[in-house]
Protein backbone atom coordinates (compact mmCIF):
# COMPACT_ATOMS: atom_id res chain seq x y z
CA UNK A 1 0.00 0.00 0.00
CA UNK A 2 1.27 3.43 -0.87
CA UNK A 3 1.58 5.63 2.17
CA UNK A 4 0.58 9.26 2.02
CA UNK A 5 2.61 11.22 4.48
CA UNK A 6 3.54 14.72 5.51
CA UNK A 7 7.22 15.39 6.00
CA UNK A 8 9.19 18.35 7.19
CA UNK A 9 12.54 19.42 5.85
CA UNK A 10 15.28 18.25 8.22
CA UNK A 11 17.53 20.97 9.54
CA UNK A 12 20.53 21.37 7.34
CA UNK A 13 22.88 20.69 10.18
CA UNK A 14 25.82 20.44 7.88
CA UNK A 15 25.16 23.91 6.50
CA UNK A 16 27.23 25.21 9.37
CA UNK A 17 30.33 23.54 8.03
CA UNK A 18 32.75 25.77 6.22
CA UNK A 19 32.93 24.67 2.60
CA UNK A 20 36.54 24.28 1.60
CA UNK A 21 38.14 23.46 -1.69
CA UNK A 22 40.01 20.44 -0.36
CA UNK A 23 40.39 17.31 -2.39
CA UNK A 24 37.01 15.63 -2.03
CA UNK A 25 35.33 16.10 -5.39
CA UNK A 26 34.09 13.72 -8.01
CA UNK A 27 37.32 13.23 -9.92
CA UNK A 28 36.03 14.04 -13.42
CA UNK A 29 38.82 15.11 -15.75
CA UNK A 30 39.57 18.58 -17.05
CA UNK A 31 40.75 19.44 -20.54
CA UNK A 32 44.37 18.92 -19.44
CA UNK A 33 43.59 15.61 -17.73
CA UNK A 34 43.56 16.87 -14.12
CA UNK A 35 40.52 16.02 -11.96
CA UNK A 36 37.95 18.80 -12.14
CA UNK A 37 36.51 18.15 -8.69
CA UNK A 38 39.66 17.05 -6.90
CA UNK A 39 40.89 20.31 -5.40
CA UNK A 40 43.66 21.01 -7.91
CA UNK A 41 46.30 23.58 -6.98
CA UNK A 42 44.82 26.25 -9.26
CA UNK A 43 41.86 26.61 -6.90
CA UNK A 44 42.59 25.11 -3.50
CA UNK A 45 45.90 26.94 -3.11
CA UNK A 46 44.10 30.27 -3.52
CA UNK A 47 42.22 29.79 -0.23
CA UNK A 48 40.81 33.05 1.10
CA UNK A 49 42.58 34.97 -1.66
CA UNK A 50 39.66 34.13 -3.93
CA UNK A 51 37.75 37.24 -4.92
CA UNK A 52 35.09 38.58 -7.25
CA UNK A 53 31.70 37.20 -8.20
CA UNK A 54 30.77 33.65 -9.15
CA UNK A 55 27.55 33.41 -11.14
CA UNK A 56 25.90 30.00 -10.88
CA UNK A 57 23.11 28.88 -13.20
CA UNK A 58 21.36 26.04 -11.34
CA UNK A 59 18.23 23.92 -11.72
CA UNK A 60 15.23 25.20 -9.77
CA UNK A 61 15.18 22.08 -7.59
CA UNK A 62 18.60 23.09 -6.23
CA UNK A 63 17.52 26.47 -4.90
CA UNK A 64 17.55 25.71 -1.16
CA UNK A 65 20.66 23.55 -1.13
CA UNK A 66 22.75 25.73 -3.44
CA UNK A 67 21.74 28.84 -1.53
CA UNK A 68 23.01 27.15 1.65
CA UNK A 69 26.21 26.02 -0.06
CA UNK A 70 26.72 29.52 -1.47
CA UNK A 71 26.31 31.10 1.96
CA UNK A 72 28.92 28.81 3.48
CA UNK A 73 31.23 29.29 0.51
CA UNK A 74 31.11 33.06 1.02
CA UNK A 75 31.94 32.58 4.71
CA UNK A 76 34.95 30.47 3.79
CA UNK A 77 36.00 32.98 1.11
CA UNK A 78 35.01 36.49 2.26
CA UNK A 79 36.28 38.04 -0.96
CA UNK A 80 33.81 36.13 -3.11
CA UNK A 81 30.15 36.83 -3.81
CA UNK A 82 28.03 33.99 -5.21
CA UNK A 83 25.01 34.93 -7.30
CA UNK A 84 22.43 32.48 -8.59
CA UNK A 85 20.06 32.12 -11.49
CA UNK A 86 17.57 29.35 -10.65
CA UNK A 87 15.24 28.10 -13.41
CA UNK A 88 14.37 25.03 -15.45
CA UNK A 89 17.51 23.38 -16.82
CA UNK A 90 16.33 23.71 -20.41
CA UNK A 91 15.84 27.46 -19.96
CA UNK A 92 19.24 27.82 -18.31
CA UNK A 93 21.19 26.04 -21.03
CA UNK A 94 19.35 28.10 -23.67
CA UNK A 95 20.45 31.28 -21.88
CA UNK A 96 24.04 30.02 -21.75
CA UNK A 97 23.93 29.14 -25.45
CA UNK A 98 22.74 32.68 -26.15
CA UNK A 99 25.71 34.18 -24.32
CA UNK A 100 24.32 34.89 -20.85
CA UNK A 101 27.24 35.51 -18.46
CA UNK A 102 27.74 32.53 -16.15
CA UNK A 103 30.62 30.77 -14.44
CA UNK A 104 29.02 27.47 -13.37
CA UNK A 105 26.10 25.42 -14.70
CA UNK A 106 24.32 22.76 -12.62
CA UNK A 107 21.62 20.82 -14.43
CA UNK A 108 18.88 18.53 -13.12
CA UNK A 109 19.66 16.04 -15.86
CA UNK A 110 22.44 14.92 -18.16
CA UNK A 111 20.42 15.72 -21.30
CA UNK A 112 20.55 19.48 -20.86
CA UNK A 113 24.17 19.38 -19.73
CA UNK A 114 24.92 17.49 -22.96
CA UNK A 115 23.63 20.51 -24.89
CA UNK A 116 26.25 22.66 -23.17
CA UNK A 117 29.07 20.18 -23.71
CA UNK A 118 27.96 19.59 -27.29
CA UNK A 119 28.36 23.30 -28.01
CA UNK A 120 31.79 23.28 -26.28
CA UNK A 121 30.56 25.68 -23.59
CA UNK A 122 31.94 23.78 -20.61
CA UNK A 123 35.53 24.17 -19.43
CA UNK A 124 35.88 20.53 -18.41
CA UNK A 125 34.03 17.24 -18.20
CA UNK A 126 30.90 17.70 -16.02
CA UNK A 127 30.92 16.09 -12.58
CA UNK A 128 27.82 14.19 -11.42
CA UNK A 129 27.06 15.30 -7.87
CA UNK A 130 23.52 14.15 -6.93
CA UNK A 131 20.41 12.30 -8.05
CA UNK A 132 16.69 12.74 -7.47
CA UNK A 133 13.46 10.83 -8.06
CA UNK A 134 9.86 11.86 -8.58
CA UNK A 135 7.13 11.89 -5.98
CA UNK A 136 3.48 12.94 -6.12
CA UNK A 137 2.77 16.14 -4.21
CA UNK A 138 -0.79 16.73 -2.98
CA UNK A 139 -2.35 19.44 -0.78
CA UNK A 140 -2.60 18.75 2.95
CA UNK A 141 -5.29 16.17 3.64
CA UNK A 142 -5.03 14.79 0.09
CA UNK A 143 -8.57 15.89 -0.86
CA UNK A 144 -8.52 14.03 -4.21
CA UNK A 145 -7.48 10.79 -2.43
CA UNK A 146 -4.45 10.16 -4.61
CA UNK A 147 -2.90 6.81 -3.71
CA UNK A 148 -0.66 6.15 -6.70
CA UNK A 149 0.32 7.17 -10.21
CA UNK A 150 -2.79 5.65 -11.81
CA UNK A 151 -4.98 8.02 -9.82
CA UNK A 152 -3.47 10.96 -11.68
CA UNK A 153 -5.25 9.73 -14.81
CA UNK A 154 -8.68 9.69 -13.16
CA UNK A 155 -11.34 11.88 -14.69
CA UNK A 156 -11.74 15.17 -12.87
CA UNK A 157 -8.35 15.09 -11.12
CA UNK A 158 -6.44 18.31 -11.77
CA UNK A 159 -2.79 17.37 -12.31
CA UNK A 160 0.14 19.66 -13.05
CA UNK A 161 3.35 18.41 -14.67
CA UNK A 162 6.58 19.93 -15.86
CA UNK A 163 6.81 20.60 -19.60
CA UNK A 164 8.42 17.73 -21.56
CA UNK A 165 11.65 19.64 -22.24
CA UNK A 166 12.22 20.22 -18.51
CA UNK A 167 14.00 17.39 -16.63
CA UNK A 168 11.06 16.73 -14.30
CA UNK A 169 8.77 16.61 -17.35
CA UNK A 170 11.02 14.15 -19.15
CA UNK A 171 11.08 12.00 -16.01
CA UNK A 172 7.29 12.19 -15.77
CA UNK A 173 6.98 10.89 -19.33
CA UNK A 174 9.23 7.95 -18.46
CA UNK A 175 7.21 6.95 -15.41
CA UNK A 176 3.96 7.27 -17.37
CA UNK A 177 5.35 4.90 -19.99
CA UNK A 178 6.58 2.48 -17.33
CA UNK A 179 3.19 2.43 -15.63
CA UNK A 180 1.21 2.52 -18.91
CA UNK A 181 -0.65 5.56 -17.56
CA UNK A 182 -1.75 8.50 -19.70
CA UNK A 183 -1.96 11.65 -17.58
CA UNK A 184 -3.76 14.68 -19.02
CA UNK A 185 -2.34 17.67 -17.12
CA UNK A 186 -4.28 20.89 -16.74
CA UNK A 187 -1.00 22.74 -17.19
CA UNK A 188 2.66 22.11 -17.97
CA UNK A 189 5.19 24.28 -16.16
CA UNK A 190 8.73 25.37 -16.98
CA UNK A 191 10.20 24.42 -13.60
CA UNK A 192 9.47 21.96 -10.82
CA UNK A 193 9.02 24.83 -8.36
CA UNK A 194 6.16 26.13 -10.49
CA UNK A 195 4.49 22.72 -10.32
CA UNK A 196 4.89 22.69 -6.55
CA UNK A 197 3.44 26.19 -6.38
CA UNK A 198 0.26 25.06 -8.14
CA UNK A 199 -0.17 22.33 -5.54
CA UNK A 200 0.59 24.49 -2.49
CA UNK A 201 -1.86 27.13 -3.74
CA UNK A 202 -4.45 24.34 -4.20
CA UNK A 203 -4.85 25.16 -7.88
CA UNK A 204 -4.10 21.50 -8.56
CA UNK A 205 -5.07 18.23 -6.89
CA UNK A 206 -1.63 16.78 -7.50
CA UNK A 207 1.69 17.41 -9.20
CA UNK A 208 4.75 15.35 -10.06
CA UNK A 209 7.78 16.90 -8.38
CA UNK A 210 11.01 15.61 -6.85
CA UNK A 211 11.32 13.92 -3.49
CA UNK A 212 13.40 16.90 -2.36
CA UNK A 213 10.62 19.35 -3.26
CA UNK A 214 8.10 17.49 -1.11
CA UNK A 215 10.61 17.36 1.70
CA UNK A 216 11.46 21.04 1.38
CA UNK A 217 7.81 22.14 1.33
CA UNK A 218 7.23 20.82 4.86
CA UNK A 219 3.57 20.95 5.93
CA UNK A 220 2.51 22.80 2.77
CA UNK A 221 2.13 19.49 0.89
CA UNK A 222 1.97 15.76 1.44
CA UNK A 223 3.95 13.24 -0.55
CA UNK A 224 2.74 10.05 -2.20
CA UNK A 225 5.44 7.62 -3.24
CA UNK A 226 4.88 5.33 -6.21
CA UNK A 227 7.03 2.39 -7.34
CA UNK A 228 7.29 3.49 -10.97
CA UNK A 229 9.48 6.43 -9.89
CA UNK A 230 12.49 4.11 -9.92
CA UNK A 231 12.29 4.03 -13.72
CA UNK A 232 13.26 7.70 -13.99
CA UNK A 233 16.08 8.67 -11.67
CA UNK A 234 17.58 12.04 -12.61
CA UNK A 235 21.34 12.51 -12.32
CA UNK A 236 22.58 16.06 -11.64
CA UNK A 237 25.85 17.19 -13.30
CA UNK A 238 27.80 20.41 -12.67
CA UNK A 239 30.48 22.08 -14.79
CA UNK A 240 32.45 25.28 -14.99
CA UNK A 241 32.02 27.25 -18.20
CA UNK A 242 34.62 28.35 -20.74
CA UNK A 243 33.22 31.88 -20.79
CA UNK A 244 33.73 32.31 -17.05
CA UNK A 245 35.48 35.53 -16.05
CA UNK A 246 36.40 34.06 -12.65
CA UNK A 247 37.55 30.56 -13.49
CA UNK A 248 39.50 29.89 -10.28
CA UNK A 249 36.62 30.84 -7.98
CA UNK A 250 34.19 28.96 -10.24
CA UNK A 251 36.26 25.81 -9.89
CA UNK A 252 36.39 26.31 -6.13
CA UNK A 253 32.60 26.54 -5.98
CA UNK A 254 32.26 23.35 -8.03
CA UNK A 255 34.56 21.61 -5.54
CA UNK A 256 32.42 22.94 -2.68
CA UNK A 257 29.42 21.20 -4.25
CA UNK A 258 31.18 17.92 -5.03
CA UNK A 259 33.13 17.88 -1.78
CA UNK A 260 32.09 16.36 1.52
CA UNK A 261 30.45 19.41 3.19
CA UNK A 262 28.37 20.26 0.11
CA UNK A 263 27.40 16.63 -0.29
CA UNK A 264 26.21 16.65 3.32
CA UNK A 265 23.93 19.62 2.66
CA UNK A 266 22.49 17.88 -0.40
CA UNK A 267 21.97 14.60 1.48
CA UNK A 268 20.19 16.39 4.33
CA UNK A 269 17.76 17.82 1.79
CA UNK A 270 16.93 14.37 0.40
CA UNK A 271 19.24 14.15 -2.62
CA UNK A 272 20.83 10.77 -3.26
CA UNK A 273 24.30 10.00 -4.56
CA UNK A 274 24.62 10.12 -8.37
Amino acid sequence: MTIVRRRALPALALAGLLLTTAACGSGSSTDDGSPQGSGSSSSSSSGDQLSGTVTVFAAASLKKTFTAIGTEFEKAHPGVTVTFNFAGSSDLVAQIQQGAPADVFASADTTNMAKATGDSLTAATPANFASNTLEIAVPPGNPAKIAGLADLARSGVKVVLCAPEVPCGSAAAKVEAAAKVDIKPVSEEQSVTDVLGKVTSKEADAGLVYVTDVLGAGDAVEGVEFPESSSAVNTYPIATLKASENAVAAQAFLEAVTGEPGQGILAAAGFAKP
